[in-house]
């Protein structure tokens, strides 16, 4: 083979390995796809921090709170000082809030202050779908106590919590509305007037001294604001 032709073959099998590496380093279209991530099932719509609505709690003195069941929020100070407790809640409807609230009472004497004093409860909410506490949401006493406001000889009575009680499918028909109270008598603490409660009523069972533990309970179908609710078919699966 002459100097030329060398050089011609040469050349040609250059060209063929470089042909060869490219062809290894840059796969087709159809092998990058089968590289990619798959989508996430389901797929749609996400819900922001923005469909979220705001929840503002205040118990005398404390409480734990629910939504279809599920726990939501609890006052993480048991007794004093009093406080609010404000959460971001996606809520769906038809919602079903169920709250347990506690005043600091001594579970044999119903009293309060190393049994020198009654004490007295209070609870109120409002959710930013316009949801209030007021008279028509259900409630129940299962601790009552001093009996007749007796404290030289106090007693109290305890009832069990009933089973399932949080779970929208309870029967509360039973119940009692709640009774209403104004501010006056329920002397809120500094917290309750730098948040917003606007349009909500304090609530219990009938005595707010003499009730120490009192369930409460509220279907909400929609939004009481007229809002219409976003709804994200990503979340129709959970």
């Amino acid at each position: 083979m002459n100097r030329t032709n060398r050089k011609l073959a040469i050349a040609f099998a250059l060209c063929a390995t470089a042909a060869i590496v490219v062809c290894l380093a840059s796969p087709g279209t159809g092998q990058q796809r089968d590289d990619r991530r798959p989508p996430s099932p389901g797929g749609g719509e996400k819900p922001e921090i923005e469909d979220t609505k705001r929840l503002n709690v205040y118990a005398d003195n404390w409480f734990s709170l629910y939504i279809n069941g599920e726990l939501i929020a609890v006052d993480s100070i048991a007794f004093m000082p009093h406080n609010v407790i404000s959460v971001d809640v996606f809520p769906e409807y038809p919602m079903t809030i169920a709250v347990m609230a506690k005043d600091n009472a001594d579970f044999k004497t119903g009293m309060e202050y190393n049994n020198t004093q009654i004490g007295d409860g209070g609870f109120i909410l409002k959710l930013g779908d316009g949801t209030v506490t007021s008279k028509h949401w259900k409630a129940k006493s299962v601790s009552r106590g001093p009996i007749d406001g007796d404290t030289s000889n106090p007693r109290v009575v305890h009832e069990e919590v009933p089973k399932n009680w949080t779970a929208p499918d309870f029967d509360d028909t039973s119940w009692q509305a709640a009774k209403e109270f104004d501010e006056r008598t329920v002397r809120p603490k500094g917290p309750f007037y730098q948040h917003d409660f606007k349009g909500a009523k304090f609530i219990w069972a009938d005595n707010l001294e003499l009730d120490n533990t009192v369930l409460f309970r509220v279907r909400v179908d929609s939004p009481p604001d007229g809002s219409t609710p976003k709804t994200f078919p990503i979340l129709q699966s959970k």
